[in-house]
């Protein structure tokens, strides 16, 4: 199971990252925007192994739900969910910004954390994005590029355990309670049993 914990020229290892970053990229996506027809025709076909190579515990059967969830999903409603999820008259039901979920600081000395690291991976915010830093598809982002550029394995491990694990985790949590929340909640879902995965292996790697 271990990615990215085999050697550099180990081609499991390489599966194992791509498919990791790939994860990434996905989850990304959904929490950026509701999904087109085309996106959820790519989940709905994809092989239900093509993202569970890796699986322990309820991912495979998370990435099966969404699955399932694609199948039966109408563009419009997921709009309409998206937007009276995270987008709202006023105020959202949930925010998509984890410094709000971060135990650990007050959310701006977070946001300042985050951006000072960022500044250190030579990272920084286009300035056509609108979004903050601490979006939670900002830093699937830029743990998909820590993944995809080869960085070191304690590297990707202490963005994660600093501003992902923290933040993310706690963000599903949240989706997964919302009430407005229907197709959604597979995706937290789905997004929750990733990062636990995730934080597994990294300890593994210790």
């Amino acid at each position: 199971m271990s990615a990215g914990l085999q050697s550099p020229d180990s081609e499991l290892s390489i599966a194992e990252d791509s498919a990791r970053a790939g994860c990434y990229a996905l989850i990304g996506r959904l929490f950026y925007d509701a999904p087109d027809s085309d996106l959820l025709a790519v989940i709905r076909n994809a092989s239900p192994a093509a993202e569970a190579s890796v699986a322990e515990g309820g991912f495979a059967s998370a990435w099966g739900a969404l699955q399932s969830a694609c199948s039966n999903a109408d563009v419009d409603a997921l709009k309409r969910e998206y937007d009276s999820l995270f987008i709202g008259v006023g105020k959202a039901a949930i925010t998509l910004y984890t410094s709000r979920f971060a135990p650990d600081a007050a959310a701006d000395k977070h946001l300042v954390r985050l951006r000072e690291h960022l500044d250190q991976l030579g990272l920084a915010r286009r300035s056509s994005v609108f979004e903050v830093e601490d979006h939670i598809s900002g830093l699937c982002d830029v743990m998909r590029h820590l993944i995809e550029s080869n960085q070191a394995l304690e590297d990707q491990r202490q963005f994660f355990d600093v501003f992902v694990k923290t933040g993310a985790i706690p963000l599903c949590d949240a989706v997964e309670q919302a009430e407005p929340a229907v197709f959604y909640k597979q995706v937290a879902a789905f997004a929750k049993a990733f990062f636990e995965l995730e934080a597994l292996v990294f300890e593994m790697g210790e």
